[in-house]
């Protein structure tokens, strides 16, 4: 492929020729953190560490303290618009940084880190895009030193490490143009979260009564799971055969880590020969996990909406309810209050047991089901909202990560 006029070929790929390649250590300076010690001498002061610093963002609801010499206070302290970097972690999340903007402030940081501050003509904002792209790409990850169960960027590593750098106007328009994609993750993030809790909050005060829809007044019923409809077993599907086919199929495994609350799309699919041990669920069905690993999590349940063949794996229970709205009690059936009772009912330690008797003698407390219908859709309504907002985010941050290939590789220029 011929070579775009107005580029060059270098050690970080082909980039405007115009731009620099320079290593990270002449970009800015590097060193790694002070090492924690029970010999450490001089005034306590807060430090940072590995744990504190996530992708874009140092967290202080956790910080510690350790004694520090003026010498080293000198040596370790943070500025404002330092760059920390995750020196030792997880393959894949070695090098995570993030840019200290303060707080907390006087603070130092740890060996675990690694500090970069970049030089007058470069900025510290571009820099730090150029180390999340590293970072996403693997970069950092090929030159870390892996031993059993961590990696290890290493300052000398990093600070050899190759970047691009244009001038320092162009790495300002840059840096605008990605922090305003972060700006808006950001804010998509902070209105998730609100949604979140504005959910919570809704579904505490709905299922337990505590406030109630217009229109709606008289006493809840109190009564037993048992009584609401017919308690079934799924049968065994085993994992090599959850691909088997073009039947929907959902495993026990499934309610932990797929479904919340209700069944929005099938990830197992059986053949017909599998699903002939397999037990048939039908539209409205509650299912629960049988089995798990903790007692807290035991039960989990999620109704299943659909109208589609389906079927359920063993370690399944299934309730298939009698005159009740489903969706109300795939949110029910999740709360506090049933969770405790049915953590209490589940057996086993390294691997946790409940069965359909137990989970019918769970006690309820429940409106009359035009109520349920109507807590039900306004909970629904909510989780609209939430996966609309979650896909909004989704598309805001590989928006974010193709313009960081495509600006900080100068394939488009601002400038």
């Amino acid at each position: 492929m011929a070579l775009r006029p107005g580029y060059k070929i270098t050690d970080v790929g082909i980039i405007p020729s115009d731009w620099e390649v320079v290593p990270i250590g002449a970009a800015g300076a590097v060193i790694g953190g002070r090492q924690r010690s029970p010999h450490n001498v001089g005034p306590l002061s807060k430090y940072l560490r590995v744990a504190n610093v996530f992708d874009g963002y140092i967290s202080t609801e956790d910080v510690y303290e350790m004694p520090f010499t003026p010498e080293e206070k000198a040596r370790f302290a943070l500025r404002k618009d330092d760059i920390l970097l995750n020196e030792g972690q997880s393959l894949e999340l070695v090098g995570r940084s993030a840019i200290y903007h303060g707080d907390p402030p006087d603070c130092c940081f740890q060996n675990t880190l690694i500090r970069f501050r970049a030089n007058p003509l470069v900025s510290t904002r571009f820099a730090q895009h150029i180390f999340q792209l590293y970072l996403h790409t693997g970069k950092f990850a090929s030159i870390a030193l892996q031993t059993t169960s961590i990696a290890h960027l290493g300052s000398g590593r990093f600070a050899a490490l190759q970047m691009p750098l244009p001038s320092f106007g162009e790495q300002k328009a840059i840096a605008e143009a990605l922090s305003d994609a972060d700006a808006l993750i950001e804010s998509l993030e902070q209105l998730l979260a609100k949604k979140r809790l504005l959910k919570q909050g809704a579904m505490q005060e709905l299922l337990t009564g505590k406030t109630r829809l217009p229109g709606f007044s008289g006493e809840w019923k109190n009564t037993r799971l048992g009584n609401m409809g017919l308690f079934l077993k799924g049968s065994g599907v085993k994992k090599s055969e959850s691909l088997s086919g073009s039947l929907a199929c959902v495993r026990y495994g499934e309610l932990y880590t797929r479904h919340n609350n209700y069944i929005n799309s099938f990830y197992s699919w059986i053949s017909e020969d599998v699903a002939l041990k397999a037990t048939e669920v039908k539209h409205g069905d509650i299912l629960f996990a049988g089995s798990g690993e903790t007692k807290a999590e035991i039960g989990k349940c999620a109704a299943n909406l659909h109208h589609v063949e389906a079927y359920a794996g063993g370690d399944i229970v299934i309730l298939r309810p009698i005159d009740t709205d489903s969706i109300f009690l795939g949110y029910y059936l999740n709360t506090p209050i049933v969770n405790r009772q049915k953590a209490a009912m589940g057996q086993g330690d390294a691997v946790v047991h409940i069965s359909s008797r137990a989970l019918a003698s769970i006690e309820v407390l429940v409106p009359p089901r035009a109520e349920q219908s109507s807590i039900a859709s306004v909970l629904a309504d909510i989780d609209t909202e939430l996966v609309a907002i979650d896909a909004k985010l989704d598309k805001a941050r590989h928006l974010k990560q193709a313009m960081m290939q495509e600006l900080l590789t100068g394939r488009i220029r601002l400038l």
